[in-house]
Protein backbone atom coordinates (compact mmCIF):
# COMPACT_ATOMS: atom_id res chain seq x y z
CA UNK A 1 0.00 0.00 0.00
CA UNK A 2 1.83 3.18 -1.30
CA UNK A 3 1.12 6.62 1.11
CA UNK A 4 -0.71 9.18 -0.49
CA UNK A 5 1.41 12.68 -1.32
CA UNK A 6 1.50 15.10 1.69
CA UNK A 7 3.08 17.14 4.09
CA UNK A 8 4.90 14.12 6.64
CA UNK A 9 7.18 14.42 9.61
CA UNK A 10 10.58 14.09 8.40
CA UNK A 11 11.75 10.38 9.32
CA UNK A 12 15.72 11.75 9.38
CA UNK A 13 14.61 15.35 10.86
CA UNK A 14 11.60 14.73 13.41
CA UNK A 15 12.20 18.61 13.55
CA UNK A 16 11.08 19.21 10.06
CA UNK A 17 7.84 18.54 7.63
CA UNK A 18 8.84 17.42 4.17
CA UNK A 19 6.50 17.32 1.14
CA UNK A 20 5.99 13.15 -0.03
CA UNK A 21 4.76 13.38 -3.51
CA UNK A 22 4.08 9.31 -3.34
CA UNK A 23 7.19 8.19 -4.44
CA UNK A 24 9.78 10.42 -2.98
CA UNK A 25 10.14 13.68 -0.70
CA UNK A 26 10.43 16.87 -3.05
CA UNK A 27 11.14 20.28 -2.03
CA UNK A 28 13.10 21.80 0.84
CA UNK A 29 11.99 20.93 4.55
CA UNK A 30 9.80 23.48 6.82
CA UNK A 31 9.89 23.57 10.31
CA UNK A 32 7.49 20.71 12.58
CA UNK A 33 5.42 23.14 14.05
CA UNK A 34 5.01 25.68 11.19
CA UNK A 35 1.61 25.20 8.52
CA UNK A 36 2.13 23.75 5.83
CA UNK A 37 1.23 24.95 2.17
CA UNK A 38 -1.61 23.88 0.13
CA UNK A 39 -0.25 20.96 -2.28
CA UNK A 40 3.32 20.39 -3.04
CA UNK A 41 5.95 23.38 -2.16
CA UNK A 42 7.03 25.38 -5.73
CA UNK A 43 9.71 23.98 -7.61
CA UNK A 44 13.14 25.43 -7.04
CA UNK A 45 14.84 27.16 -9.60
CA UNK A 46 18.13 26.05 -10.73
CA UNK A 47 21.58 26.93 -9.53
CA UNK A 48 23.10 30.30 -11.10
CA UNK A 49 26.63 28.82 -12.49
CA UNK A 50 29.78 30.78 -10.65
CA UNK A 51 32.18 32.04 -13.16
CA UNK A 52 35.46 31.61 -11.79
CA UNK A 53 37.43 35.07 -10.59
CA UNK A 54 40.21 36.37 -12.88
CA UNK A 55 44.24 35.99 -10.91
CA UNK A 56 44.84 39.12 -8.93
CA UNK A 57 48.41 40.39 -7.93
CA UNK A 58 49.36 39.02 -4.84
CA UNK A 59 49.60 41.72 -2.03
CA UNK A 60 52.77 43.67 -1.07
CA UNK A 61 54.17 42.30 2.47
CA UNK A 62 53.85 45.62 4.67
CA UNK A 63 57.02 46.48 6.64
CA UNK A 64 58.54 44.57 8.70
CA UNK A 65 57.24 44.34 12.22
CA UNK A 66 54.16 46.19 11.21
CA UNK A 67 50.97 45.44 13.33
CA UNK A 68 48.03 42.97 12.28
CA UNK A 69 46.13 44.84 9.83
CA UNK A 70 48.35 47.30 8.41
CA UNK A 71 47.22 48.27 5.46
CA UNK A 72 48.49 46.75 2.31
CA UNK A 73 49.28 47.94 -0.87
CA UNK A 74 48.85 45.65 -4.49
CA UNK A 75 51.80 47.60 -5.65
CA UNK A 76 54.07 50.89 -6.28
CA UNK A 77 51.50 53.44 -6.85
CA UNK A 78 51.50 57.05 -8.10
CA UNK A 79 52.71 59.21 -5.02
CA UNK A 80 53.22 56.03 -2.94
CA UNK A 81 56.68 55.29 -1.70
CA UNK A 82 59.79 57.80 -1.03
CA UNK A 83 59.11 60.61 -3.35
CA UNK A 84 63.18 62.83 -5.07
CA UNK A 85 64.68 64.09 -2.52
CA UNK A 86 63.48 62.33 0.92
CA UNK A 87 66.13 60.42 2.63
CA UNK A 88 66.27 56.99 4.36
CA UNK A 89 63.31 56.90 7.65
CA UNK A 90 60.53 58.02 5.09
CA UNK A 91 57.34 56.62 6.42
CA UNK A 92 53.83 56.73 5.30
CA UNK A 93 52.66 60.13 6.47
CA UNK A 94 49.65 60.63 8.74
CA UNK A 95 46.04 60.51 7.00
CA UNK A 96 42.91 62.71 7.48
CA UNK A 97 41.97 64.00 11.00
CA UNK A 98 41.04 60.64 13.22
CA UNK A 99 42.76 58.34 11.43
CA UNK A 100 44.62 55.54 12.71
CA UNK A 101 46.66 52.34 11.43
CA UNK A 102 44.24 49.54 11.31
CA UNK A 103 44.66 47.14 14.16
CA UNK A 104 45.31 49.26 16.80
CA UNK A 105 42.74 49.90 19.46
CA UNK A 106 40.28 51.83 19.52
CA UNK A 107 40.47 55.61 20.94
CA UNK A 108 44.05 55.80 19.77
CA UNK A 109 45.69 58.76 18.97
CA UNK A 110 48.59 59.91 18.25
CA UNK A 111 51.12 60.48 21.31
CA UNK A 112 53.44 63.55 21.74
CA UNK A 113 56.85 63.32 19.52
CA UNK A 114 59.95 64.95 20.92
CA UNK A 115 60.48 68.93 20.56
CA UNK A 116 59.03 70.50 17.62
CA UNK A 117 56.89 67.47 16.79
CA UNK A 118 54.24 69.14 14.38
CA UNK A 119 51.08 67.94 17.42
CA UNK A 120 52.73 70.05 19.77
CA UNK A 121 53.93 73.85 19.32
CA UNK A 122 57.79 74.88 19.95
CA UNK A 123 58.53 76.90 22.74
CA UNK A 124 58.86 80.62 22.76
CA UNK A 125 62.81 82.02 21.80
CA UNK A 126 62.78 85.33 22.10
CA UNK A 127 65.60 87.08 20.79
CA UNK A 128 66.71 83.71 19.80
CA UNK A 129 67.57 82.92 23.52
CA UNK A 130 65.46 80.19 25.57
CA UNK A 131 63.20 81.29 28.09
CA UNK A 132 64.36 81.11 32.48
CA UNK A 133 63.03 78.55 34.06
CA UNK A 134 61.12 79.23 37.36
CA UNK A 135 63.62 77.66 39.34
CA UNK A 136 66.65 80.20 38.30
CA UNK A 137 64.51 83.20 38.44
CA UNK A 138 62.56 82.33 42.07
CA UNK A 139 66.66 82.15 43.28
CA UNK A 140 67.80 85.22 41.65
CA UNK A 141 64.44 86.87 43.42
CA UNK A 142 65.99 85.08 46.71
CA UNK A 143 69.89 86.13 46.35
CA UNK A 144 68.19 89.91 45.49
CA UNK A 145 66.18 89.94 48.73
CA UNK A 146 68.85 89.23 50.66
CA UNK A 147 70.96 91.99 49.22
CA UNK A 148 68.06 94.34 49.95
CA UNK A 149 67.68 92.93 53.53
CA UNK A 150 71.12 94.20 54.48
CA UNK A 151 70.91 97.05 53.32
CA UNK A 152 67.92 97.19 55.41
CA UNK A 153 69.88 96.20 58.40
CA UNK A 154 72.06 99.02 57.88
CA UNK A 155 70.20 101.98 56.64
CA UNK A 156 67.11 101.12 59.15
CA UNK A 157 68.55 99.51 62.06
CA UNK A 158 68.17 102.26 64.44
CA UNK A 159 64.37 102.90 63.32
CA UNK A 160 63.88 99.20 63.69
CA UNK A 161 65.33 99.40 67.25
CA UNK A 162 63.43 102.27 68.10
CA UNK A 163 59.93 100.42 67.03
CA UNK A 164 61.39 97.45 69.53
CA UNK A 165 61.33 99.98 72.09
CA UNK A 166 57.69 101.38 71.74
CA UNK A 167 56.11 98.04 71.55
CA UNK A 168 58.50 95.82 73.68
CA UNK A 169 56.32 96.98 77.47
CA UNK A 170 53.07 95.89 75.93
CA UNK A 171 54.02 92.39 74.14
CA UNK A 172 56.17 91.78 77.42
CA UNK A 173 53.16 92.21 79.90
CA UNK A 174 51.06 89.88 76.82
CA UNK A 175 53.19 87.23 77.33
CA UNK A 176 53.04 86.80 81.29
CA UNK A 177 49.48 86.60 81.20
CA UNK A 178 49.57 84.61 78.44
CA UNK A 179 51.62 81.54 80.68
CA UNK A 180 49.71 82.73 83.96
CA UNK A 181 46.60 81.88 81.78
CA UNK A 182 44.95 85.03 82.03
CA UNK A 183 43.40 86.68 79.01
CA UNK A 184 42.67 89.70 80.39
CA UNK A 185 43.14 92.85 78.09
CA UNK A 186 42.79 95.17 81.32
CA UNK A 187 45.34 97.88 82.14
CA UNK A 188 47.89 96.33 79.51
CA UNK A 189 50.68 99.10 79.19
CA UNK A 190 49.59 101.60 76.32
CA UNK A 191 52.39 101.15 72.80
CA UNK A 192 54.23 104.17 72.19
CA UNK A 193 52.93 106.83 70.42
CA UNK A 194 55.38 106.65 68.31
CA UNK A 195 55.08 102.74 66.54
CA UNK A 196 53.11 103.52 64.17
CA UNK A 197 55.26 106.27 62.71
CA UNK A 198 58.11 104.49 63.09
CA UNK A 199 56.59 101.53 60.87
CA UNK A 200 55.60 103.71 58.14
CA UNK A 201 58.98 105.27 57.77
CA UNK A 202 60.62 101.78 58.17
CA UNK A 203 58.58 100.44 55.14
CA UNK A 204 59.18 103.75 53.17
CA UNK A 205 63.04 103.00 53.61
CA UNK A 206 62.78 99.64 52.93
CA UNK A 207 61.07 100.41 49.36
CA UNK A 208 63.22 103.25 48.58
CA UNK A 209 66.51 101.05 49.37
CA UNK A 210 65.09 98.37 47.00
CA UNK A 211 63.97 100.72 44.14
CA UNK A 212 67.61 101.94 44.20
CA UNK A 213 68.98 98.76 44.36
CA UNK A 214 66.65 97.30 41.25
CA UNK A 215 65.74 99.88 38.72
CA UNK A 216 68.73 101.63 37.78
CA UNK A 217 70.55 98.00 37.63
CA UNK A 218 67.82 96.46 35.09
CA UNK A 219 68.02 99.60 32.60
CA UNK A 220 71.60 99.59 32.28
CA UNK A 221 71.71 95.87 31.05
CA UNK A 222 68.22 94.03 32.34
CA UNK A 223 70.34 92.42 35.49
CA UNK A 224 70.70 92.67 39.16
CA UNK A 225 72.99 90.55 41.32
CA UNK A 226 70.87 87.82 41.30
CA UNK A 227 70.68 87.60 37.79
CA UNK A 228 73.83 87.75 36.91
CA UNK A 229 74.54 84.52 39.26
CA UNK A 230 71.38 82.64 37.75
CA UNK A 231 72.87 83.83 34.34
CA UNK A 232 68.91 85.50 33.17
CA UNK A 233 68.40 88.58 31.83
CA UNK A 234 64.64 90.70 31.70
CA UNK A 235 64.52 91.96 28.26
CA UNK A 236 61.70 93.71 25.82
CA UNK A 237 59.43 91.86 23.97
CA UNK A 238 59.94 94.38 20.76
CA UNK A 239 63.80 94.56 20.77
CA UNK A 240 66.78 93.45 21.70
CA UNK A 241 67.83 96.24 23.57
CA UNK A 242 68.19 97.51 26.54
CA UNK A 243 65.24 98.09 29.70
CA UNK A 244 65.45 102.13 29.71
CA UNK A 245 65.02 103.71 33.15
CA UNK A 246 60.94 104.22 32.18
CA UNK A 247 60.49 100.38 31.29
CA UNK A 248 62.83 99.17 34.42
CA UNK A 249 60.83 101.52 36.76
CA UNK A 250 57.50 100.44 35.62
CA UNK A 251 58.56 96.62 35.99
CA UNK A 252 59.64 97.19 39.46
CA UNK A 253 56.30 99.17 40.65
CA UNK A 254 54.50 96.32 39.91
CA UNK A 255 56.26 93.91 42.44
CA UNK A 256 57.93 96.43 44.81
CA UNK A 257 55.83 99.40 45.35
CA UNK A 258 53.03 97.04 47.38
CA UNK A 259 55.62 97.04 49.92
CA UNK A 260 53.98 99.91 51.33
CA UNK A 261 50.86 98.41 52.01
CA UNK A 262 52.09 95.78 54.15
CA UNK A 263 51.15 98.11 57.05
CA UNK A 264 47.27 97.97 56.08
CA UNK A 265 47.49 94.02 57.58
CA UNK A 266 49.79 92.38 55.29
CA UNK A 267 47.53 93.26 51.70
CA UNK A 268 51.08 94.50 50.12
CA UNK A 269 52.87 90.94 50.83
CA UNK A 270 49.55 89.09 49.39
CA UNK A 271 50.02 91.21 45.76
CA UNK A 272 53.46 90.18 45.83
CA UNK A 273 52.99 86.82 46.51
CA UNK A 274 50.30 86.44 43.20
CA UNK A 275 52.79 88.42 41.08
CA UNK A 276 55.82 86.10 42.51
CA UNK A 277 54.10 83.07 41.44
CA UNK A 278 52.14 84.51 37.96
CA UNK A 279 55.20 82.77 36.16
CA UNK A 280 53.80 79.24 36.72
CA UNK A 281 50.50 79.80 35.29
CA UNK A 282 51.53 82.02 32.21
CA UNK A 283 51.84 80.32 28.80
CA UNK A 284 53.44 80.29 26.82
CA UNK A 285 56.05 83.29 27.83
CA UNK A 286 55.98 82.38 31.62
CA UNK A 287 55.70 86.03 32.28
CA UNK A 288 54.83 87.74 36.00
CA UNK A 289 52.57 90.19 36.56
CA UNK A 290 55.65 92.95 36.21
CA UNK A 291 56.33 91.57 33.02
CA UNK A 292 53.19 91.56 31.38
CA UNK A 293 53.02 95.86 32.54
CA UNK A 294 56.13 96.58 31.12
CA UNK A 295 56.43 94.22 28.20
CA UNK A 296 59.41 92.03 28.97
CA UNK A 297 60.04 88.80 29.17
CA UNK A 298 63.32 86.84 31.01
CA UNK A 299 65.51 84.51 29.09
CA UNK A 300 68.26 82.48 30.44
CA UNK A 301 71.51 83.48 28.68
CA UNK A 302 74.06 80.76 27.26
CA UNK A 303 77.08 79.95 28.16
CA UNK A 304 80.56 80.74 27.20
CA UNK A 305 83.61 78.81 26.93
CA UNK A 306 87.12 79.80 27.32
CA UNK A 307 88.11 83.01 28.25
CA UNK A 308 86.07 84.92 26.41
CA UNK A 309 83.77 87.81 28.00
CA UNK A 310 80.18 86.91 27.33
CA UNK A 311 78.59 88.76 24.02
CA UNK A 312 74.75 88.44 24.60
CA UNK A 313 74.23 90.97 21.39
CA UNK A 314 75.47 88.12 19.19
CA UNK A 315 71.71 86.70 19.89
CA UNK A 316 69.24 87.73 16.49
CA UNK A 317 67.05 89.98 17.13
CA UNK A 318 63.39 90.46 16.51
CA UNK A 319 60.24 89.92 17.82
CA UNK A 320 59.34 86.70 20.17
CA UNK A 321 57.52 84.17 17.75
Amino acid sequence: MSVQPGWYVDPADPETRRYWDGEGWLGAPIPVDATPPEGPPPVEPPPVPVTPAAPTTPATPGPVGAAPGWPQHPGPQPGYGPQPGQGPGWGPQAGPPGWAPQGVPPGWVPQDGPPGWPGRPPEPRPHGLELAGYGRRLTARLIDFGIVFALNAVVNGWFVWRLVEELLPYWREVMRRALEGNTSTEGLPPIGEQAGLLQIVILMIATALWLAYEVPAMAAGGQTVGKRVMRIRAVPLAADQPLGFGRALRRWTTLGLPTLLWYCAGLGLVLQLVDALSPLFDHPLRQALHDKRAQTVVVQLPHTTGSAAPNDRNQPSGDTP
